[in-house]
C-alpha cells in the first residue's frame, strides 16, 4: 500500500483508504500480508495517492503489478483548489500520466470509466469496485445516546437538524448549505469539515468570512475526527450533500450506514450507484422542499431511514471484501 491519504485530515480519500486496509487486516490477514510506504519487493503495489515519490517508486524493480486508485479526475479538481496557469496544466498532465503508468486502474465510480477511456486509458485496464464503510465505525444509534450527544454538542431534543459533510469549498456545495440555513431560521445546520488545502481552496477567502461569522443557525465544526462522525450523523435529522461533483461520496455512505434520511444533488454520477436510496434535489428549492417534506412526514422521514440502511448492506464489508479478495488474487496471477 502506497499512501498520503492520511497526511491531510477531513478527506474522503483518506476514509475511503483507511476502510480498506482495516477491512484486508481483518479479513485476509494471512491471504494478503501488507506493507505500508515501503520499497521492498511486492507481488502488487497499491498506489492510493499520486504523490511524486510513488511515481518514481514505480520505475523501480520489485515492485510487481502496478494498481492505480482513481479518487478524482482532472475535471473534478476544477472547483477543488485553485492553480494558476501554467502549473495547473503540468499537474493535470502528472495526474493523467500517473494513471496511464499503472498496469490496472480500480475507479469507485463506473461512470468514470468513460471518462478515463476519453483521457487516453485502455478499457480493459480499469475495473469498478464501489467503496464501503464499516458497520463498527457506522451504526445507529439508540435514541437516548441520540439525544444525549445533541446535548454534548449544543442541541436539544427537538430541534430539526440538517448535517452537512466535507471540505469546506465550493464544490461541494457549501453556499447552497449556507442559503438554506439563511432562508431557514427555525432549522439547524451543522457543516462538520474544514478547508483540508487551506488557501488554495477554490472561493477561500468568500468562505471563510462566512465560516469565521456564520448565521445563529449555522454551526461549522471544522475537521471532525473520524471516530466522532458517527454521533453527527446519528444526531442529525438530514443528511443533505448538495455537491456539484463526487466520485462515491463516503459521507453518504457513512449517512446509509446509521440510517439517517439522505438528501443528495440530483447528480447522473450517483444515479448508476445509489439511485433509490435518497431523495434527489436539482437545485437549492429542490432542497428546501425535500427538508420540509422530511420535517414534516414522519412516514417519508422512516421510508427514507429504511432506504439508506438497505444502501448500507448493499455496500457492506462483506461483500465489498469478496471483491477485492477475486481482484488481489487475479492480478497477482497475472504478474506471475
Amino acid at each position: 500500500m502506497f499512501s498520503a491519504a492520511e497526511t491531510v485530515p477531513g478527506q474522503g480519500v483518506g476514509s475511503a483508504y483507511r476502510e480498506l486496509v482495516n477491512l484486508l487486516e481483518a479479513k485476509f490477514p494471512n491471504e494478503f500480508p501488507l506493507t505500508f510506504n515501503k520499497y521492498s519487493r511486492a507481488d502488487i503495489s497499491h498506489y492510493h495517492t499520486i504523490n511524486p515519490t510513488f511515481f518514481i517508486s514505480t520505475f523501480l524493480p520489485g515492485r510487481g503489478r502496478k494498481i492505480g486508485y482513481v479518487h478524482f479526475l482532472p475535471e473534478t479538481l476544477e472547483d477543488s483548489i485553485k492553480l494558476p496557469q501554467p502549473i495547473k496544466s503540468m499537474f493535470y498532465w502528472y495526474v493523467m500520466t500517473f494513471y496511464k503508468r499503472m498496469d490496472h486502474i480500480v475507479v469507485v465510480n463506473p461512470t468514470f470509466i468513460d471518462k478515463l477511456v476519453a483521457l487516453g486509458v485502455k478499457r480493459e485496464k480499469v475495473t469498478y469496485i464501489p467503496n464501503f464503510v464499516s458497520k463498527d465505525t457506522f451504526y445507529p444509534l439508540p435514541d437516548e445516546e441520540r439525544v444525549e450527544w445533541r446535548k454534548k454538542i449544543g442541541f436539544t431534543a427537538d430541534q430539526y437538524i440538517i448535517l452537512g459533510v466535507g471540505q469546506v469549498q465550493e464544490r461541494k456545495g457549501v453556499w447552497d448549505f449556507i442559503k438554506l440555513a439563511e432562508q431557514n431560521p427555525q432549522w439547524q445546520f451543522v457543516w462538520t469539515g474544514g478547508f483540508s488545502f487551506g488557501a488554495m481552496t477554490a472561493g477561500y477567502e468568500e468562505l471563510k468570512r462566512v465560516v469565521d461569522n456564520p448565521p445563529e443557525n449555522l454551526t461549522f465544526t471544522g475537521i471532525v475526527d473520524r471516530s466522532e462522525m458517527n454521533a453527527y450523523y446519528n444526531m442529525a435529522d438530514v443528511f443533505l450533500l448538495p455537491s456539484y461533483t463526487e466520485l462515491f461520496p463516503m459521507s453518504a455512505l457513512e449517512a446509509f450506514s446509521t440510517g439517517t434520511p439522505t438528501v443528495l444533488r440530483d447528480l447522473d454520477l450517483y444515479k448508476a450507484i445509489i439511485e433509490g436510496y435518497y431523495l434527489p434535489a436539482t437545485d437549492r428549492d429542490g432542497m428546501q422542499q425535500a427538508l420540509e417534506q422530511i420535517e414534516q412526514d414522519a412516514d417519508l422521514k422512516k421510508e427514507l431511514s429504511n432506504n439508506a440502511l438497505a444502501a448500507s448492506e448493499r455496500y457492506s464489508a462483506d461483500n465489498v471484501a469478496k471483491i477485492w479478495q477475486k481482484f488481489y488474487t487475479e492480478q497477482a496471477e497475472v504478474k506471475k
